[in-house]
């Protein structure tokens, strides 16, 4: 694969959309392209119906590097020392990651090699992640001088806050078997990261997708609520649920002891 080729392929197949990371030189750096690209694809895929669980997996030694810091560094030559550019690429960065979270369709992330500070970050933007036997994260800034406090907004919503802050302060490694202990990953699939994302994204593909979209927008957002604001949003969640073609099919099908057939949207 050439770097001419586009940066994101999207193939879709029984309801299930793949998204590849197809800069292996680079080690499917985060460029500013890199993240345009992705978030494009994001909604491309937002758009269609067919489409209800997410793949992201990548080709190469890398699952992601994290930020280009050569298209970075290159910009310090600016008048402004690469200011402007700089505030750009977290923007853009920050955004990507919030429209993974804000898709009503579940994402998952399939890692087999390494994903390294912004990769570790879009590791954890994800909603669930399969690892494969070398799979490695780590979000190791403190190595250059330059602590991943964007990584750290998604780290610290995905592993409890001491796991979270040793990664960011020591910048080591971690393999499969430890993300997976520490809740970073959901499996680790020793036939490799992408058939165990596969398996998943079947099983996922058979629920109602009104109530995964249900329920992927209200877990996020009750999470930063109280406990009383919380329940006040779910209840409310719960019975437009209630009133949705797929509930009324499902709970039709469950007392009629037969299989749900989904409302097409």
């Amino acid at each position: 694969m050439t770097d001419t080729a586009p940066p994101v392929h999207i193939e879709t197949a029984d309801h299930v959309a793949t998204l590849t990371l197809s800069r292996p030189k680079s080690r499917n750096a985060l460029s500013l392209s890199m993240i345009a690209a992705l978030s494009e694809a994001l909604d491309v895929i937002a758009a269609q119906e067919e489409t209800r669980v997410v793949i992201l997996q990548a080709e190469g030694p890398a699952f992601c590097a994290g930020h280009d810091l050569k298209e970075l560094t290159a910009r310090r030559n600016d008048s402004d020392r690469g200011e402007a550019f700089f505030d750009e690429t977290m923007r853009a960065c920050s955004a990507l990651m919030e429209k993974i979270v804000s898709l009503h369709k579940p994402v998952i992330a399939a890692v087999d090699e390494m994903a390294t500070a912004a990769g570790c970050q879009l590791v954890a933007s994800c909603d669930l992640a399969v690892a494969g036997p070398r799979a490695r994260f780590c979000t190791p800034g403190v190595d250059i001088g330059l602590f991943c406090s964007t990584p750290a907004v998604a780290l610290s919503r995905a592993v409890a806050p001491k796991h979270a802050m040793e990664m960011l302060l020591t910048g080591a490694p971690i393999d499969a078997g430890a993300a997976l202990r520490i809740g970073l990953v959901n499996r680790v699939s020793v036939d490799g990261a992408r058939t165990g994302a596969r398996a998943l994204a079947a099983l996922i593909a058979e629920k109602s997708p009104q109530a995964i979209s249900f329920g992927k927008q209200t877990f996020y957002a009750q999470r930063e609520r109280n406990l009383t604001d919380a329940y006040v949003l779910a209840s409310r969640v719960m019975v437009e649920n209630m009133l949705a073609a797929d509930a009324v099919e499902g709970i039709d099908a469950f007392l009629g002891k037969r299989p749900a057939v989904w409302p097409t949207p």
